[in-house]
């Protein structure tokens, strides 16, 4: 499966350091992906973060990309860029790419989902409730995840309302993985990613 880590540093009182501590208990507990998602950040500090969370994850197997930003992936040095559902082209983004560079793309519908071809991966959401998001937000659910997995040439990663228990939920409906915010918000990361990946193997090797 593939662990996604979307950051949100407001959720740390240390702000910056507290989301760096996170990101690198994250790496040695071998998450997959790092999506910063700092959206309020001017281009020069997102750079900068971005450039320390690199440097951080730097001999590990986790791969940094940005969040729709690929000015600022490029300059930091990150590992590729994650496209909003409204954002450029995939293949724009792909012409300005660094050679090997991951691209992927946040999808809630399978028109959404056609707009993404040459995607590496895409990112569905939101599939059950979460607090991050208001009451009135407009649920994908597990029937919807799965429509999107069986449409997708590309993994599909379930995010929202994504917890230790649901994990079995989204691999049963066909989900290459999950990505979270709150998820990864508690101590322990290394047993946590590991209790994940057990939870969601044994669901997919039982089908």
């Amino acid at each position: 499966m593939i662990l996604c880590l979307v950051t949100d540093r407001r959720r740390f009182a240390t702000s910056e350091r507290g989301l760096l501590d996170q990101v690198q208990h994250a790496a040695d507990a071998g998450v997959d992906v790092v999506q910063v998602r700092e959206r309020d950040l001017e281009a020069g500090a997102l750079a900068d973060l971005v450039g320390r969370i690199v440097h951080v994850t730097r001999g590990s197997r986790t791969r940094v990309l940005v969040n729709d930003r690929v000015d600022v992936a490029l300059a930091a040095g990150a590992d590729g860029v994650h496209l909003r559902h409204d954002s450029l082209a995939v293949g724009a983004a792909r012409q300005l790419a660094a050679p090997g560079w991951l691209i992927g793309r946040s999808v809630h519908s399978t028109e959404e989902l056609q707009a993404a071809g040459g995607a590496d991966y895409v990112i569905a959401g939101t599939v059950l409730g979460t607090s991050s998001k208001g009451a009135d937000i407009r649920l994908l659910g597990l029937d919807g995840l799965r429509t999107l997995v069986s449409a997708s040439p590309a993994p599909v990663l379930a995010i929202g309302g994504i917890t230790l228990e649901r994990v079995g939920d989204v691999a049963a409906a066909g989900a290459a993985g999950v990505a979270a915010i709150g998820l990864f918000l508690q101590d322990g990361l290394k047993d946590l990613v590991a209790d994940v990946r057990r939870r969601f193997d044994s669901v997919k090797s039982a089908s």
